[in-house]
C-alpha cells in the first residue's frame, strides 16, 4: 500500500500550516488542492509547496470540497498512489489518529475506510441533529448500518475503486460530496471500515457550510440516492441474502 494524503483547501491560511506539519511528522506526503483561495491563502499554500513530501494543485476557481478532493485524488492516482487519506484543511481532525487509520486499511486494502467521528462540546448543535438525520438517510439509501458517519472528512480512499465510482458522474460537488460518494462506493460493493475519531469544530474558526444552500444541496442529494437507491434494490436486497 502507498498513501498519501489529500487535503483541499479554501481560505484556510490560519491552519493549513499546523495541519501539514502534523502530516509531514508521520512521514506521509501530502497534496494540497488550492480550491480557489484568495491572495492571502494562496500564499501561504506556495510556501507549504516548498516542504519536501508537498504537492500544491491549483483550480483557477473554486469549485466546491468536492471538486477540490476529486482534483486531489486524481492527481494522487497520477504519482502512483495507492490509496488517499482525506482530510479537511481547518484542524479539526485528530493527526495521532492517522495510523490507526493506515492501519485498518493495510488490513482491508479494498476498504473505504471512514472516520466515526466523537464530537466535543465544540460542535454547533444544529450541525450535530443534521448529521444524525443524514445517517438515517444514508441507511435507508444504503439498506445497511455499513457507514457510521457519512459525514465526517477524514477518511482512507482504495482510488481505484473510488476513481471509477467518480468517473460515473453526477455526484454533487460541495457539502454533499462526502456522503454521496460514501453512499455510492457502499453501492459499488466496497466494504466499510469505522474508525473511531476525536473531531473539533473548527480550530481556525472557518466554516464554509452554508446552512441554506448546503442544506438545501444535501436534501436533493438524499431525494437523489432515495430514487437510485430503489433502482438499485433488487441487488442491493441480493448482496444482503448472500452476505448474510
Amino acid at each position: 500500500m502507498r498513501p498519501v494524503v489529500v487535503i483541499p483547501v479554501y481560505n484556510h491560511e490560519r491552519a493549513i500550516a499546523a495541519v501539514v506539519e502534523g502530516v509531514l511528522r508521520q512521514g506521509l506526503a501530502v497534496i494540497l488542492v488550492d480550491d480557489g483561495s484568495h491572495a492571502a491563502c494562496a500564499q501561504v499554500l506556495d510556501g507549504l509547496a516548498t516542504r519536501d513530501g508537498v504537492t500544491l494543485v491549483r483550480r483557477a476557481q473554486n469549485g466546491g470540497k468536492g471538486a477540490a478532493v476529486t482534483t486531489g485524488l486524481e492527481e494522487a492516482h497520477r504519482q502512483g498512489y495507492s490509496h488517499a487519506v482525506q482530510l479537511d484543511a481547518d484542524g479539526q481532525h485528530r493527526l495521532d489518529d492517522l495510523p490507526r487509520f493506515l492501519d485498518e486499511a493495510r488490513a482491508a486494502p479494498t476498504a473505504f475506510v471512514t472516520g466515526r467521528p466523537r464530537f466535543d462540546d465544540s460542535v454547533p448543535r444544529s450541525r450535530l441533529y443534521g448529521r444524525y438525520l443524514t445517517h438515517v438517510f444514508v441507511w435507508l439509501n444504503t439498506l445497511s448500518f455499513a457507514i457510521a458517519d457519512a459525514m465526517c472528512g477524514f477518511r482512507v480512499y482504495p482510488l481505484r475503486p473510488t476513481l471509477e465510482v467518480l468517473a460515473a458522474g453526477g455526484l454533487g460537488q460541495r457539502m454533499d460530496f462526502d456522503p454521496e460518494l460514501a453512499v455510492r462506493l457502499v453501492w459499488a460493493g466496497v466494504p466499510v471500515v469505522n474508525v473511531p475519531t476525536a473531531v473539533t469544530y473548527p480550530t481556525d474558526g472557518v466554516s464554509h457550510f452554508d446552512v441554506v444552500a448546503d442544506n438545501a444541496r444535501i436534501s436533493w442529494m438524499h431525494t437523489r440516492l432515495f430514487f437510485g437507491m430503489l433502482w438499485r434494490l433488487p441487488r442491493l436486497l441480493w448482496r444482503k441474502v448472500t452476505h448474510a
